[in-house]
């Protein structure tokens, strides 16, 4: 799949997230999210296009959550560093630019839980990272309708079609649209009069992390949060009037209400991870920035443990938002290590970069010599039970630190291991 970028440019800004496709591939029955009908037809053969790697292959029951119950219980807090991890991780970074951060839990089944970090708690700008916290406040929202049954909230997603709007625009990241009648497949940008399903939205955030598609589901999040009970009924010219009609400024703290508050309900402070900005120029016009955003290695950790745990709204919310998070596809980054080739590894990754003018410098794509971030957040799964979360941060510039990325990825894992 060819990467693409673009988020917003603004003054030397270039906010970048790119495609890793996600959910299990026999999901489509469960879901209506019609291009995993495609998918599973390349890993049948019976369409052509590359086949995931093993470690891709899971199918929905497989994806589960390691924490429930008493063992997750125990992490209501994260444990004191394990000397022997530590260590280890300290070993990878002497050589690496000191602009790198890292938080590690080994949670493998059969041994004690084990933690590590490095400038753990430094902030970074999340970049695309931050459309985990637009899909935590989505599924917060729904369960606001429907509070006793998650198959009619599974109901709403695979029934409900919204329309994409100025909202969505502009986006570069193209999305794969399936045609199940004329078996047909395209990738083209998002546009304008697109519809889709409200399951089909959330896919395209996260599994080709489309910009478009994050802000349509926050704006959905919000209508959820004024809406209620009458949100599954709501029209687009309802929808539309309360935007036109609310003050930005209500509209403004309303946005950051609806991503952040579920944040903060995990424990997570807002200094370890907030999110201030939609991810469109046409949504920032409508709702204007507040607040900033900023990550941390220790927030975007305690969010994958809070997940793991069963606890971001309750275990089938925090289950399904895992298997959102699946990645079935092209693999990039941290997670395009030949180490996780057999892994499951469930993946998110995000980079901004801001350019000056410099005397024989250049700007070039993750090459920025004001700001640079690279993020990635994963939870891989190893064939042989070997079990780890790991969130990493990085702002070295004028380099691309995609392959320093997947190389950590690689030593990260045999430090993990063991070997």
């Amino acid at each position: 799949m060819r990467t693409v970028s673009w988020l917003f440019a603004l003054a030397g800004i270039f906010l970048v997230a790119v495609p890793a496709p996600s959910y299990p591939i026999d999901g489509y029955a469960s879901t209506n999210i019609r291009r995993l009908r495609h998918l599973q037809g390349v890993v049948e053969g019976a369409f052509k296009g590359t086949k995931p790697v093993p470690g891709a292959l899971l199918k929905m029951e497989d994806v589960a959550l390691h924490l429930e119950g008493l063992r997750g219980d125990s992490l209501a807090e994260l444990p004191a560093p394990d000397p022997g991890l530590q260590k280890a991780v300290n070993s990878l970074f002497p050589h690496l630019h000191e602009s790198y951060s890292l938080a590690l839990l080994d949670i493998t089944p059969g041994r004690p839980v084990r933690y590590a970090g490095r400038k753990e708690t430094a902030g970074y700008q999340p970049g695309s990272v931050g459309k985990l916290a637009v899909l935590a406040g989505f599924f917060t929202e729904l369960a606001r309708i429907f509070p006793d049954s998650f198959e009619l909230r599974r109901e709403l997603l695979c029934g409900k079609e919204v329309r994409a709007g100025g909202w969505a625009l502009r986006d570069e990241h193209t999305v794969s649209i399936y045609n199940t009648e004329t078996q047909t497949l395209k990738k083209r940008q998002v546009q304008d009069s697109d519809r889709f399903l409200l399951y089909e939205w959330l896919d395209f955030m996260m599994s080709v992390s489309n910009n478009g598609a994050a802000s349509v589901c926050w704006r959905e999040a919000i209508l959820m949060r004024v809406f209620g009970r009458r949100y599954p009924d709501l029209t687009e010219k309802e929808a539309e009037a309360f935007f036109r009609e609310t003050p930005k400024s209500q509209l403004s703290d309303l946005a950051i209400a609806v991503v952040n508050e579920p944040l903060r309900a995990l424990g997570i402070g807002q200094d370890e991870w907030r999110l201030g900005t939609m991810f469109t120029r046409g949504a920032t016009a409508r709702i204007p920035p507040k607040g900033g955003s900023i990550g941390t290695p220790f927030g975007l950790l305690k969010f994958l443990v809070m997940m793991e745990r069963g606890c971001i709204v309750d275990a089938a919310t925090s289950l399904e938002m895992k298997r959102l998070f699946y990645m079935t596809d092209r693999r990039i980054r941290y997670a395009a290590s030949p180490a996780l080739r057999e892994a499951a590894v469930y993946f998110k990754s995000g980079s901004l970069y801001k350019c000056r003018p410099e005397e024989g410098y250049s700007c070039g794509k993750y090459k920025g010599n004001v700001d640079n971030f690279m993020n990635s957040v994963a939870i891989v799964e190893h064939p042989d039970g070997t079990t780890y979360l790991v969130a990493m941060m990085s702002n070295v510039l004028k380099k691309n630190s995609a392959s320093d990325h997947m190389a950590l990825a690689a030593s990260i894992d045999k430090k993990v291991r063991g070997h």
